[in-house]
């Protein structure tokens, strides 16, 4: 295959693609102030343009990163020909030149589907919003022609690129950038309904309606985004956990934890009229914070193993994102009158309280995250000197916070719209409180003395209560009154309303998750060893046997292992094995994590060490029930699509002798 004018090429399509977004910005500005059909379909066509030359270019991008061609500077400063094709093709965004390609190119298909999409609000909604989305891809587009660009050529050529970072090295990192990516780009899209409902002066639901399935699908990219790059963290850096509230990592969860509050308040805006302002600010704030995640990986503000950094880069996304939240913030704030609510709160004990509630803490609770993560800043430019936040910060807001949300999580369906009786509460928490209260006791019998820990597991399992006693009653209802079978009362009754019962899968995931976080953060056990080969490590019921070292290679990277054997309670489990990896042009080893992992706990092995005599030195952890972080990711995603996917209408509706009963099942 003959790669030597792709860069040419490349650079050509990129230039065009700047030509087209800036025509297809000025043609929508001018098509609907003078209302030109003629314009609009031409900037339509501009919005196609666009996302095909731009699928073009990253494909050319793609096909150097295959072909080893290190003509491209990229290309040779994140591959080598020692790569497998699959890390070769994930090392475009394995910087900045090629995640920002990435993140522009997924744009420009969201903003394609948006211009042709079918539906009569849609289409009418559908220039504003690409006017926006087309304005964030200028920048984008922009940036990489004049910035940091991703076809520029290497005269002499290099025989052999310098390499994926071994840190990259892993499945999971194949995965994570990608979908999270595609959870900070799909963000974009109900950012850009809500400024062309303000900018239209649409006071209703309409762009709520039209954007719920962006959002819901949004959210679950970025929330397998971060998953995986917990995963990748357990796996590769070694050092016991999979999550240390990096900076990173705390800008993705920043957005997710906005955007779980959004898509819970436009259910009182779609049901009563009410928090339109509240939720216009909070999708503005998710989307500002989806630039701000983009921002720090490439600024190099802040210290991260997941940062790629690059100060010049950073200044322009900072102004890009103050001039994002100026714009906003002005459309919204003129826009006030028209963002009352149609309905007021009529009680303190309702659904619509529960929910408010619920979104102040999550707000709250992204503001004392970011606060953590940017007060290394703060204190720069205040005292001269950057003081770190560490994890015990986060910590300590968090665990109170995250079980307060998750009690939450549990009141909010138990509770009626408007205003709740006490003989309805009574009613409704009397079974799913009980459940709570008897797991606390049977935790306590079973020596569980942590307090916060038994709070965690009680609160679980009180919401698990709360969903089993909805999921109940709804079957009931639908068995008494339509004389369905079991299994068709079920089906219709989750399929006639995925949105709610995705929900409440989603609910049962967190659950699950849950339990796997405060398993793991309250009883990790650790313990360092210095061992010769033939000892033994103890760590609870875990006996680990070292029976030396041996060494490898693996292409060019030389790998050196540890054999161990492994038994609990007397009982032979295996062999374990943990490693070091050591990559050319790399000073520092990757670690390779031993693991044998089950549903009650893992037992992680890191080899940090040996001597020439075979003495190493072992970090050995057992983190219980982890792998259910691991299960309750498979749930959500589940739950969530879901809840996404279209429901069928029926040809016909079921004859039933109370309406209204089936109307509160499902």
């Amino acid at each position: 295959m003959n790669l030597s004018n792709l860069s040419g090429l490349g650079s050509s399509l990129m230039m065009v693609s700047l030509a087209v977004a800036v025509w297809s910005v000025l043609a929508y500005t001018v098509g609907l102030k003078r209302r030109d059909e003629r314009m609009l379909t031409s900037a339509r066509a501009a919005v196609l343009g666009q996302a095909f030359l731009l699928t073009l270019a990253i494909f050319i991008l793609w096909a150097q990163f295959a072909g080893s061609d290190f003509a491209n500077r990229y290309v040779a400063e994140h591959s080598s020909t020692d790569l497998s094709l699959g890390y070769r093709l994930s090392a475009l965004w394995a910087g900045n030149e090629g995640s920002m390609m990435l993140w522009v190119w997924v744009l420009s298909l969201y903003s394609a589907v948006i211009a042709f999409q079918p539906g009569e609000e849609g289409r009418n909604m559908a220039p504003y919003v690409n006017l926006i989305l087309q304005g964030i891809g200028l920048f984008f587009v922009f940036i990489l022609n004049f910035v940091s660009f991703p076809f520029a050529t290497l005269n002499p050529v290099p025989a052999e690129g310098m390499g994926l970072n071994p840190l990259l090295q892993d499945p999971g990192m194949v995965i994570h950038p990608p979908t999270l990516y595609l959870g900070y780009v799909g963000f974009s899209v109900p950012f850009a309904y809500a400024m062309a409902a303000l900018w239209l002066r649409r006071a209703d639901d309409t762009w709520i309606k039209v954007t719920r399935r962006w959002t819901l699908i949004a959210w679950l990219f970025l929330s397998i985004g971060i998953i995986f790059g917990g995963q990748w963290a357990y796996v590769v850096l070694g050092w016991g956990g999979y999550w240390g509230w990096d900076p990173v990592e705390n800008a993705s969860l920043l957005p997710w934890l906005t955007g779980t509050a959004f898509f819970h308040s436009v259910m009182i805006q779609e049901r009563r009229g009410m928090l339109k302002g509240w939720n216009v600010g909070l999708i503005i704030g998710t989307f500002i914070l989806t630039i701000f995640g983009t921002f720090l990986t490439r600024s190099g503000v802040l210290a991260s193993v997941h940062a790629f950094g690059d100060s010049t880069l950073g200044a322009w996304f900072f102004a890009f994102m103050g001039a994002i939240l100026a714009a906003s913030l002005y459309l919204a704030i003129d826009r006030i009158p028209l963002l009352k609510g149609d309905n007021q709160f009529e009680a303190v004990v309702s659904k619509e309280s529960s929910f408010l509630l619920n979104n102040l803490i999550l707000v709250g609770l992204t503001f004392a995250v970011f606060f953590g993560t940017v007060f290394p800043l703060i204190s720069e430019w205040v005292r001269g000197v950057k003081v770190t936040v560490g994890t015990p910060y986060f910590n300590t807001i968090a665990a109170p916070i995250g079980t307060l949300l998750i009690l939450l999580v549990g009141i909010c369906p138990l509770i009626p719209w408007k205003k709740a009786s006490l003989r309805n509460l009574a009613q409704n928490f009397a079974y799913p409180l009980a459940v709570g209260l008897v797991t606390a006791a049977l935790l306590f019998w079973q020596d569980v003395r942590n307090v916060p820990a038994l709070i965690a597991f009680s609160v679980c399992a009180f919401v698990l209560a709360t969903v089993a006693l909805e999921f109940v009653r709804g079957v009931r209802v639908r068995l008494k009154t339509t004389g369905e079978n079991l299994a068709e009362a079920v089906w219709h009754l989750v399929s006639r309303n995925r949105r709610r019962w995705g929900g409440y899968v989603v609910h049962v995931a967190i659950i699950l998750m849950t339990i796997g976080i405060v398993g793991s953060t309250v009883y990790q056990q650790t313990k360092m060893y210095t061992v010769q080969p033939g000892q033994t490590m103890t760590v609870g019921n875990y006996a680990v046997t070292y029976t030396g070292l041996r060494q490898m290679g693996q292409g060019r990277t030389n790998v050196v292992f540890a054999d161990l054997g492994v038994a609990r309670k007397g009982t032979q489990l295996g062999l374990l094995r943990a490693q070091k990896e050591f990559h050319p042009g790399s000073d520092q080893p990757t670690t390779r994590v031993g693991i044998l992992g089950s549903y009650r706990e893992d037992l992680y092995v890191i080899l940090n060490g040996w001597e020439q005599d075979q003495t190493a030195n072992f970090k050995v952890v057992v983190n219980p029930l982890v792998t259910w972080i691991w299960i309750g990711w498979y749930v959500l995603a589940a739950g969530t699509i879901f809840a996404a996917w279209p429901a069928r209408r029926p040809a016909f509706a079921v004859r039933t002798r109370t309406s209204t009963a089936l109307a509160q099942a499902d």
